[in-house]
């Protein structure tokens, strides 16, 4: 007797499943795809307007596929089960066609790795989706037309080895044109004015400058500043109006996945990446004792933020469990989404409401366990009631010209924000609006105690977080919240973006490349573009546009584009071999700009005969010529040591190199903290090119820190060194003491104070 052979992306999906179901189940896993383009040439035949793909199976994928021939010839039935999306389907039917007429093939989706929706599923099996299928054709044609077709243009203009994407490319240049528009900012003064006053019932308050003379307050210089000061020093302050509102504030919907990705970035600090990893984790099962694999989270990518009515009225009756009736809603909270189309999945929730985290948390590994939190409280938060509270607005006149205006609010119910609140990409100063005013009536003459003038200049636009990268592709409907962690890591992976601090920088290498691109190939490179084939992608799926009729238009200009950059593309390896003013110490020649693997360097152009090369930095601040600094006498040779960048961040090398191959970390000055050891803090890069700061004694003495060490002691705690910290939503830097419990900051010696 045969059996139903059920085949799913994941062996550990397979393990969860297959304890679910009896021996007339054979669960299989393909390990993701099992066909591809090939690696080695473009694949893809082209006949006027028709795009024929020609697949292969993947590399040490044999035995996998060899084993599913196997188990499917015995079988009575096969099941296809690979995740549900368009990835999903089109890996059920790469495998249905290595699979052949092995039998009767069709598709099953899980939304959710538990036993009701697994045999839910299972009773009604579908064919497979050829427009979802062709949909993630179309991408893959495209993406390898761009990738195959653009990228030894760049080997040739630039370097080998570099690459281009339909979707990474202009990841890098919102990165880059964000370092422009920072470059290119001009700040501008202006001031605060703000006063403390008393009313009859304590404490007393503050209020800001709002209007002068009706008009909203412009303080553009510390004259103007000083008048305005002046004068509210002689005049009397009265209550003109006050307003007292309830407001309410609602919960966010449940995750979707780019929410997910930008909230977990936010609060736990994870990469886009590790935020999929940990989810999919969730997803697949986790074994919960004596309960066994459990999915604990319904699938993890998905634009919807629909979510079944069952899983709704479970949520309600654990709000009231927990918190109490106060905090049910009389109806149930409905969400929409953006898009119609997009609610093939749920939204991403907890699969039952009762797992509540602190009761399943020593089953969870810590990631897994933060992360589940987080999912856990937005969904049940999204089914509350919402917070309210009072908000009171109190305008004040000072003499006739000047009106002040102070804002507080009082909570009356704290609501959903007693399980969750949504974390923010920039914090600002919102002290005032938390603040309760005292009672205050209209007509009520108050007494001024202080006034503080603030000097303030207008910033930049913050470089980009993952989290800010990742809201600005979801607004601007570049790739698909499926993508996004892939394009995070492969855009630093290429070099074309460093991250430092948490924030996007862009490469020298990143800035050369989009450059090229935006001249040669402005359709490919122009997000307006990219976001509409994004929508001719879901009109694919949805059955509503011809595949190869969107792969043609696509196609036609792109070719003529090629051509024609074949011709023009400027070429960057000349171009940069520019003469400077640095001499060769070695045979008196003016030194060249090159392009290396780590971006730009000087190399002397009598190149074999003398190999001397250097290392630049950044640029200047006027963009000039900054050549990394020497940095002492090398202890081997005695020769110069140099600054130099590499794959893994800023080392010294001895300038004789490869003559003398010393080399070392670059230090901080700071010595290592660790009781009993004489090491020095020095500067590292982790895998992910994060810097942080550990002891050269390692791996003697583990001792690591991400901030950077400062060479002062603590004042307060004599602790031997303070930390680099900046304020969030802030551009000054300050430094701060370490120790647990010391609270001391100062500002970074040599960093004006603002009055």
């Amino acid at each position: 007797m045969g059996y139903t052979l059920l085949i799913v992306e994941s062996p550990t999906k397979a393990k969860t499943i297959g304890k679910y179901l009896g021996p007339e189940y054979v669960v299989k896993a393909s390990v993701g795809h099992v066909r591809d383009l090939p690696p080695n040439e473009f694949g893809i035949e082209i006949e006027g307007d028709h795009f024929e793909p020609s697949y292969v199976p993947l590399k040490g994928k044999g035995k996998i596929i060899t084993e599913l021939k196997k188990a499917a010839r015995k079988a009575d039935q096969i099941l296809l089960a690979p995740d549900p999306d368009r990835e999903g389907e089109a890996i059920a039917w790469h495998i249905a066609h290595e699979l052949g007429k092995a039998g009767p093939i069709h598709r099953v989706l899980f939304h959710e790795v538990t036993k009701p929706a697994i045999l839910k599923a299972l009773q009604h099996p579908l064919e497979i989706d050829v427009n979802k299928v062709n949909a993630q054709q179309s991408r893959r044609i495209l993406d390898r037309m761009v990738g195959y077709k653009i990228s030894p243009l760049l080997w040739k203009t630039v370097r080998r080895g570099l690459s281009a994407g339909r979707v990474q490319s202009v990841a890098v240049r919102l990165v880059c044109d964000r370092e422009a528009e920072i470059s290119a900012f001009v700040a501008v003064e202006y001031w605060s004015i703000t006063t403390t006053l008393a009313g009859a019932v304590p404490p007393p308050f503050e209020a800001r400058l709002h209007l002068v003379e009706g008009k909203k307050a412009e303080v553009n210089d510390q004259e103007t500043a000083d008048k305005i000061v002046a004068d509210l020093h002689s005049s009397s302050c009265k209550v003109s109006k006050v307003e007292q509102k309830e407001r309410k504030r609602r919960p966010t919907p449940p995750f979707i996945t780019s929410k997910l990705q930008q909230e977990a970035a936010r609060k736990l600090g994870f990469s886009a990446k590790k935020t999929m990893m940990v989810a999919q984790q969730l997803y697949e099962g986790i074994e919960l004792g004596s309960s066994g694999p459990v999915g604990l989270i319904t699938y993890m990518r998905t634009d919807s933020v629909r979510v079944a009515d069952s899983a709704v009225a479970e949520c309600r009756d654990k709000i009231v469990e927990l918190f109490g009736k106060e905090y049910l809603p009389g109806k149930v909270q409905s969400y929409r989404n953006k898009n119609a189309s997009q609610d093939a999945h749920e939204a991403i929730r907890p699969t039952s409401a009762g797992y509540v985290p602190k009761d399943i948390e020593s089953y969870l590994a810590k990631d897994q366990f933060r992360l589940y939190s987080l999912i856990w409280k937005r969904f049940v938060a999204s089914q509350m009631n919402p917070a309210r509270y009072y908000q009171t607005t109190v305008s004040i006149m000072a003499g006739e010209r000047y009106e002040l205006r102070a804002v507080g609010r009082r909570q009356l119910f704290d609501g959903f924000l007693i399980v969750y609140e949504e974390g923010k990409d920039n914090n600002g100063d919102e002290k005032a609006a938390e603040t309760e005013l005292p009672v205050l009536s209209e007509g009520e003459i108050l007494k001024l105690k202080d006034i503080l003038p603030k000097q303030h200049f207008t910033q930049p636009p913050p470089r980009f977080t993952e989290s800010t990268l990742v809201k600005e592709l979801e607004e601007k409907g570049i790739g698909r919240p499926s993508t996004y962690a892939s394009i995070m890591s492969t855009i630093q992976d290429r070099g074309y973006v460093e991250l430092q601090e948490k924030r996007f920088y862009p490469t020298d290498l990143g800035g050369l490349v989009t450059e090229l691109l935006k001249k040669s190939f402005p359709d490919i490179l122009n997000v307006s573009f990219t976001a509409g084939m994004e929508a001719d992608l879901d009109q694919v799926e949805a059955g509503g546009r011809d595949w190869q009729a969107l792969l043609a238009d696509f196609y036609r200009p792109f070719a003529a584009q090629l051509d024609t950059a074949l011709v023009t593309m400027r070429d960057a390896k000349k171009a940069t071999e520019e003469v400077t003013e640095e001499i060769c110490e070695k045979c008196g020649a003016n030194m060249v700009i090159k392009w290396g693997r780590n971006g730009r360097f000087l190399a002397c152009p009598n190149y074999p005969e003398c190999k001397n090369t250097k290392d630049l930095g950044g640029g200047g601040e006027n963009g000039d010529l900054e050549v990394l600094a020497d940095a002492g006498e090398c202890p081997e040779c005695g020769s110069p040591l140099q600054l130099r960048n590499g794959r893994y961040g800023r080392f010294i090398s001895c300038s004789t190199y490869p003559e003398c191959k010393y080399t070392s970390s670059v230090g901080t000055g700071v010595a290592c903290p660790q009781e009993g050891c004489d090491g020095e803090l020095v500067e590292k890069k982790s895998r992910k090119g994060k810097t942080f700061y550990a002891c050269n004694r390692y791996p003697k003495c583990t001792y690591a820190t991400w901030d950077k060490p400062y060479p002062l002691a603590c004042p307060r705690c004599d602790f031997p060194f303070l930390v680099e910290k900046k304020r969030r939503g802030e551009g000054d830097k300050t430094l701060r003491c370490s120790q647990k419990g010391c609270n001391y900051e100062t500002k970074v010696p040599g960093v004006a104070e603002t009055k």
